[in-house]
């Protein structure tokens, strides 16, 4: 008898379809789940008994039932699974004809026999459409997300017994229709208009913001590094589609998307605590999950008191600040995950963090500011475009706040500098000046001989490693996009070596 069933497991951010075997046999009434389950999926015979009790028409077979998972030697994790282990069932005592291979069965059962959400379904739904799965049974709550996908069939569900009838061919579920998402209107944002002075850091972040490059303020308690990075997402363009769906498909596997409104359209920005472990930065567990810097991605990592985070996190950013990717390896699996963000690190000088403030004294000796600094390793440092000093304000320019420019007329050059790097990469898989490759900064960061002595003794003067060289150049390209410049120019290649200069 045929009792299998399609359903699909999230490895990382991708999906594998599984099949769902049930083998209903003579015996004491107990049920055995193998082919690697979790403890979630090992409990779903309990919900699958009382769900089946409780669905008008069906029984619960009191005999002995062996529910097979293949691929067995793929790790199973969730509740997602529910529902198609439940039909299984059901098909191996007769009671339903299972659906063929090309649908696919999502779902929690509730004690009732309700349906309910579960994560991952957009990149299951994507995934498997690829494979070419195009139907899919699915709770009611995630059809919303489901149909950002186009090409398939939704039929959204309630309940077990509407998942049955409709199987039985009693009573069709409705497909879903996808409608048009409504965006969330924009959160309120600190406006640049706010923050008095720092002139220099707001150009700093309009420079972040046009090309992708990482910043780190260094500054006193107070002078405004918090505020100033809270700021930046005020002047991101909104994403583009494929970088909307793309960001989605993350937040699902996280199960972090609101039902009403699955799309995501507002560029993320992620803070997290300094007391974060590297598992939650960088992703883990035994299925590993996405951690802060893969939902960051696309977006802004803001690490305020960036030296008080543990080493081990500090230096798990080197890879993904160089590659926009993070490799998450564990004992049964390894993973990839997305990594591609802005960051955004403040500091203080030192740990009192009154260095070199004239207002207040500072307490600490020669040897604890030098440990304090190098708590943050050169490598790290080396992966940082612009480095920004924030000094405290005086009383008379904070008495200013609301008079200077606003957010929304960087944004306008944000946006001009960004259509200038789509039209730039339309051919490529970078996305913004900071992706740029070798061979792409050889094209497109072409110097008149005159600036390209200016850089060659500045990065002698500096000191510059030969990832800081072509990051100045990529700084400078944005720079010259901001200023609707074609070619770099010497003051371009100025600029971006005047926020070379680290502080400290």
């Amino acid at each position: 008898m045929n009792t299998a069933v399609t359903t699909a497991a999230v490895i990382g951010i991708e999906a594998e379809p599984v099949t769902v075997e049930a083998d209903i046999a003579p015996g004491l009434p107990r049920t055995y789940i193998v082919g690697l389950p979790d403890a979630a999926v090992s409990e779903a015979q309990e919900r699958m008994r009382s769900a089946l009790r409780n669905t008008p028409g069906v029984e619960f077979p009191m005999q002995r039932i062996t529910v097979n998972l293949a691929p067995a030697d793929l790790r199973k994790e969730g509740s997602g699974f529910d529902l198609a282990i439940a039909v299984s069932v059901l098909a191996a005592r007769g009671d339903v004809v299972p659906p063929s291979a090309s649908v696919c069965l999502l779902g929690e059962l509730s004690l009732e026999g309700s349906v309910r959400p579960t994560s991952g379904v957009l990149p299951i739904v994507s995934g498997l459409r690829e494979r070419g799965i195009d139907t899919f049974i699915l709770p009611e709550a995630n059809a919303a997300e489901a149909g950002l996908v186009s090409g398939v069939t939704i039929f959204p569900a309630t309940s077990l017994r509407e998942v049955v009838r409709h199987i039985n061919r009693q009573r069709y579920l409705d497909p879903f229709v996808p409608k048009g998402q409504a965006r969330k209107p924009r959160p309120n944002r600190i406006d640049f208009r706010d923050i008095a002075g720092q002139a220099q850091a707001k150009r700093c972040l309009e420079i972040a913001a046009a090309g992708g490059h990482n910043v780190l303020f260094t500054g006193p308690p107070g002078s405004g590094k918090t505020l100033l990075a809270r700021a930046l997402p005020g002047i991101l363009p909104p994403m583009a589609e494929q970088e909307a769906l793309e960001v989605t498909r993350i937040y699902s596997v996280a199960g972090l998307l609101d039902p009403e409104a699955p799309l995501l359209t507002e560029r993320p920005f992620r803070s997290p605590h300094h007391t974060a472990s590297a598992a939650a930065i960088v992703g883990g567990g035994s299925n590993p999950k996405p951690g802060e810097i893969t939902l960051a991605h696309r977006g802004v990592l803001f690490m305020d008191e960036f030296p008080e985070f543990p080493r081990p996190v500090l230096e798990a950013l080197r890879q993904p600040l160089e590659d926009g990717i993070v490799h998450v390896s564990r004992a049964l699996m390894s993973v990839r995950f997305p990594a591609r963000f802005t960051l955004v690190a403040s500091q203080n000088p030192c740990p009192c963090g009154y260095a070199d403030d004239p207002s207040n004294r500072c307490r600490c000796s020669a040897w604890q500011r030098e440990r304090y600094r190098r708590r943050v390793s050169g490598p790290l440092l080396d992966r940082i475009d612009l480095y920004c000093a924030v000094p405290r304000q005086a009383t008379e320019t904070l008495a200013e706040s609301g008079k200077a420019e606003p957010s929304a007329k960087a944004r306008e050059r944000v946006r001009d500098a960004r259509e200038r790097q789509r039209e730039r990469f339309r051919e490529s898989q970078s996305m913004v000046n900071a992706e740029m490759e070798l061979d792409e900064l050889r094209k497109h960061c072409v110097l008149d001989d005159g600036t390209l002595e200016l850089l060659r003794s500045a990065a002698g003067a500096l000191q510059l490693s030969g990832r800081a060289y072509h990051r100045v150049l990529r700084v400078a390209r944005t720079i010259a996009d901001l200023a609707g410049a074609r070619l770099i120019k010497s003051e371009h290649v100025a600029e971006a070596l005047q926020y070379r200069q680290r502080i400290g």
